[in-house]
């Protein structure tokens, strides 16, 4: 038999406050058309001044446990994959640790920037595979408002924030495509990219957070093309292709990244969760919240072969198959 982490719950939180397009009227050259036709996006939340990326994430995961029936003691460990933590250190996952009541197991944070929960799920994957744990709490959670140039209409507007987490347990499997759970990865970077997008500001070089700076012509062309690079990579390691994939749920970047990399896979957007439309790009949030949008509302349903696509700072970027 063959060891699978197997997604057994998923649950998100978003905070309360609504950011639509036209908020950005009162002080930037632009508009609720120029933002929609450039990215998709019509609304984003903004965290509130008191809440911080722990306070998200442990919202996200108490509804991840609520849908897998589970509490914190089935729990082995928690991973959180953030580029915004609430300090320098320790890591949210500890502080997500505290405030879930859990004082056993481990906790650490994964930052690869978009791509962070796709790596933070790997990473998950291999420990539970490993046997190191039996049940792990996988997390996404940004406050990508707080790092935001709001002078920059390029990129000011792209961002929101979020949290998402799914609960992933060691389940038999007969080492098929056909059993549940994560069956294939993908990982990448490369570290000459780097000036596409990234934060002016670190600990050792400037002693502030900094702002986001982000190349989005060059940017756009990189994903599209490594995105679907990725995807098709982790689809052969288990034999299959677009055409087996039920559910694309892409990091939710941009419409147009999103529509190209459907495309070139040959995957039609009926068979794409979006949710960019909503939520903006919460980075690493982004995916584990339109998986759990998409399972809430019964669109992605068991058995389903999901494919999970993401580019981020770095350049770092990645793909994960698995069958709900």
């Amino acid at each position: 038999m063959t060891v699978r982490a197997v997604i057994e719950g998923a649950g998100h939180y978003l905070p309360e406050r609504v950011v639509p397009n036209s908020w950005f009227e009162g002080w930037l050259d632009t508009s609720d058309e120029w933002i929609r036709s450039r990215s998709g996006i019509e609304r984003r939340r903004f965290a509130a001044d008191d809440e911080a990326t722990s306070d998200l994430a442990t919202h996200a995961a108490r509804a991840a446990l609520d849908a897998a029936g589970l509490n914190v003691d089935d729990i082995d460990g928690v991973i959180v994959a953030t580029s915004t933590p609430d300090l320098t250190f320790p890591s949210v996952a500890t502080m997500v640790q505290r405030d879930l009541g859990m004082t056993h197991g481990f906790g650490f944070d994964v930052q690869a920037v978009c791509a962070g929960f796709i790596y933070a799920l790997t990473n998950a994957n291999a420990l539970i595979i490993a046997g190191q744990a039996r049940r792990l709490l996988v997390i996404g959670a940004e406050t990508f408002s707080r790092i935001m140039d709001w002078q920059d209409r390029s990129t000011c507007v792209l961002f929101g924030d979020g949290a998402g987490a799914v609960v992933l347990s060691a389940q038999e499997g007969n080492g098929t495509p056909d059993d549940r759970g994560i069956l294939s990865a993908d990982l990448n970077s490369d570290g000459r990219y780097r000036e596409m997008l990234y934060v002016d500001g670190g600990v050792s070089t400037t002693g502030d957070a900094g702002k986001l700076r982000m190349q989005g012509n060059p940017l756009f062309r990189q994903a599209v093309e490594k995105l679907t690079e990725t995807a098709d990579v982790a689809l052969e390691k288990i034999g299959l292709s677009g055409s087996d994939v039920d559910w694309i749920v892409p990091h939710q970047a941009n419409i147009r990244i999103i529509q190209g990399t459907a495309r070139k896979m040959g995957v039609p957007m009926d068979r794409v969760i979006l949710t960019v439309q909503d939520h903006g790009n919460t980075s690493a949030a982004s995916i584990p919240l339109a998986l759990s949008v998409g399972a809430a509302d019964g669109r992605i349903r068991k058995g389903d072969l999901v494919l999970s696509e993401a580019i981020g700072g770095g350049l770092a970027w990645g793909a994960v198959a698995l069958r709900w």
